[in-house]
């Protein structure tokens, strides 16, 4: 288990507490790099500086909206807190997961 990844995946869940809805449409994509670079951690930045989690929102929010065909989201992991990573960030961060069933459609959301 990465302690330095399962540190980012916590902020992620802690930053979008309250807004989380599994199994949501709608959701905004979260740069891991950035908040990698939030904690400090340059080289976590530098290797998943193109990588983002999603987060599915329990409403739309406000500005532009793309429609995303779901099967972008082959071999995502889902965690309990709702967010979700690609496969290869979940294996690299440990701890318990689950593959991610997006819906057919899904809609992000840019604020």
């Amino acid at each position: 288990m990465n302690r330095q990844l399962s540190q980012i995946l916590d902020l992620i869940a802690a930053n979008y507490y309250g807004l989380i809805q599994q199994g949501s449409r709608h959701y905004v994509e979260v740069s891991i790099g950035q908040q990698a670079e939030k904690l400090g951690y340059a080289d976590l930045k530098r290797q998943y500086g193109n990588t983002y989690a999603i987060v599915p929102l329990k409403a739309p929010q406000r500005g532009m909206k793309v429609r995303i065909d779901g099967r972008t989201f082959v071999d995502y992991a889902e965690y309990a807190s709702g967010i979700s990573v690609p496969g290869y960030l979940a294996r690299a961060a440990g701890g318990s997961y689950r593959t991610f069933v997006p819906n057919e459609s899904m809609i992000c959301n840019f604020s």
